[in-house]
């Protein structure tokens, strides 16, 4: 079994052979059933996850006794909307979308894992990337998504490459100092990110043992750096 979600997709490939230098292999066995992405020149694994990290708690687990560990995860700060022809004779659509991604969006899975950020031999790296998403019209698909579903994401670039190697690098995703004693508020306002980030934030931080509880603002829970973080 692939230690994440299997998936050959063409943006999951492109980033596989973005990460294969001299003397890497690919698809290589290791630790019995576990198969690695990229197993480069040093021994280091580059783990390919485009989709969630819940289902890695358990696998990763056991190959970070005995593997250093990267995972990579993609994040769309460009994305162009290609919509496939719903008609032979038509030709695609393609246009820019105006959301843009960017290196918080890696809270919303960190949260499942967020302890192994200061294991020894575990890394994560965040890509933003400029990608197409490409859509087909689909019957079995939400109202809210209008009909179109997507089924394949494009690597068109490698924009920037974000490295945490412990739990203290998330404070790098602050853009101004804190208060030693803070809410998510002050946490987002840092950020200049929405509320609901800072809390993301805010959880993996405490659970990785970088921050601890000190009291209460009304309504608000306080935090300060723990003495290690």
């Amino acid at each position: 079994m692939n230690i994440g979600v299997f998936n050959e997709s063409p943006l999951h490939q492109a980033l596989k052979d973005h990460y294969s230098g001299r003397g890497a292999r690919q698809e290589v066995a290791v630790a019995g059933s576990f198969v690695a992405d990229v197993v480069a020149g040093d021994d280091c694994i580059f783990e390919i996850q485009t989709g969630g990290f819940g289902a890695l708690r358990r696998k990763l687990g056991r190959v970070l006794d005995h593997h250093r560990v990267v995972l990579v995860h993609p994040v769309a700060h460009v994305r162009y909307i290609v919509k496939l022809p719903e008609e032979p004779d038509q030709a695609p659509s393609r246009r820019r979308s105006p959301k843009r991604g960017s290196v918080h969006d890696v809270l919303s899975e960190l949260v499942s894992i967020p302890r192994l950020l200061d294991h020894p031999n575990f890394e994560l790296e965040v890509v933003l990337t400029e990608e197409e998403e490409v859509r087909q019209r689909s019957d079995s698909v939400s109202w809210r998504r209008k009909g179109w579903r997507t089924v394949q994401r494009r690597l068109c670039r490698v924009l920037e490459q974000h490295r945490f190697r412990s739990s203290a690098d998330l404070f790098g995703l602050l853009g101004a100092p804190l208060p030693e004693v803070f809410t998510t508020a002050d946490l987002a306002g840092s950020m200049a990110a929405p509320r609901w980030v800072a809390q993301k934030l805010a959880y993996c931080l405490r659970e990785a043992g970088a921050i601890e509880l000190c009291g209460k603002q009304g309504n608000a829970l306080q935090y300060r750096r723990a003495a290690t973080g």
